[in-house]
């Protein structure tokens, strides 16, 4: 039997962690918007996908982290071998909606906010995170490594100190690293940031132009395409870096799509790009989040669109 990898079973378990997810609430938008983006980010996420979705389809049986730890123990199941039962009512379902800000995998996240609010986290190295709305995160602080992953959303790190512990960010496929600097790293409908306000960062993404990495220094971004492997770079002046923490969105040649997932994160409920041209068009601007219905309108108006909220649940973005 073929031993995986690491990054092999951290897929296997994100997929099923959305499984229980979307089985818990099967009628939740926001669950199968997160299982869209996600088996949207590669070949391999698509895989695993339709190797855990068509056991789980299967057997009929219904998932819980419960059930699921008790099979492990009890047939000794690996992630090499793992069965699970459930839900079937995903594929092209799944595909339906535009990517939305509220993804949160609750199983795996030590710290989760909603929608509007930014928290303040002090990690337990003394590092500070500023975690946007809805955004998680997963830590993983030992002697030897600081690592944290980034499930959904947006984050600013001011990092502590430690030469023999770097901290670094994992968002998808890639990875933001910083010893004693200040930077932001976000994911919006799968497009990855990483902006720096003070220090150095390296930025690697596998499988891409960042596989050998880049080093970042201050007022320096970059963002990366984790579906075409688009690779955009710039600079920023100070003040500039992570300024949703100030309720502004500053975007120099963002799609759509990205800026209305992260202008999202403010606005109740979902909301869907009725065209796929929309969401492809790449505006500049600076977006002030204390009424951000109008700031998503003055994102899509360039695209030749316009923001009909719906109900308080549902906020369509359709061509004018």
């Amino acid at each position: 039997m073929n031993e995986t990898t690491p990054d092999q079973e951290r897929l296997l378990d994100e997929a099923i962690d959305l499984i229980i997810r979307l089985q818990n609430d099967p009628g939740n938008h926001v669950a199968i918007e997160l299982i869209r983006a996600w088996r949207a980010r590669g070949p391999q996420h698509e895989e695993v996908w339709a190797q855990v979705s068509k056991v789980h389809g299967a057997s009929g049986k219904v998932l819980t982290e419960k059930r699921r730890i008790e099979r492990r123990e009890s047939l000794g199941l690996t992630r090499r071998n793992f069965i699970v039962g459930g839900f079937s009512a995903f594929g092209v379902g799944a595909a339906a909606y535009s990517f939305g800000p509220g993804m949160l995998l609750q199983a795996r996240a030590d710290y989760v906010t909603d929608k509007g609010e930014i928290r303040r986290i002090n990690l337990p190295d003394g590092s500070i995170v500023t975690l946007g709305p809805e955004s998680a995160i997963a830590l993983d602080f030992r002697s030897e490594r600081r690592v944290v992953d980034l499930l959904a959303g947006m984050s600013f790190f001011e990092v502590e100190g430690d030469a023999s512990r770097p901290l670094s960010v994992f968002s998808g496929t890639l990875t933001a690293t910083g010893l004693g600097t200040a930077f932001d790293v976000s994911n919006d409908a799968g497009i990855l940031t990483v902006s720096v306000d003070h220090g150095l960062v390296d930025v690697r993404a596998s499988d891409s132009g960042l596989e050998m990495g880049v080093k970042l220094a201050e007022g320096q971004w970059i963002t990366f395409d984790s579906s075409s492997g688009n690779i955009g770079r710039g600079q920023r002046e100070n003040g500039q870096i992570a300024s949703w923490r100030d309720n502004l969105v500053i975007a120099e040649r963002e799609t759509v799509s990205a800026l209305v997932a992260r202008i999202g994160r403010w606005i109740p409920g979902r909301i869907v790009i009725a065209d796929p041209f929309i969401a492809d068009m790449r505006v500049s601007g600076v977006f002030d989040l204390n009424n951000p219905l109008v700031a998503l309108q003055a994102v899509v108006h360039p695209a030749g669109a316009r923001v009909r909220q719906i109900s308080s649940f549902v906020t369509v973005i359709s061509p004018l």
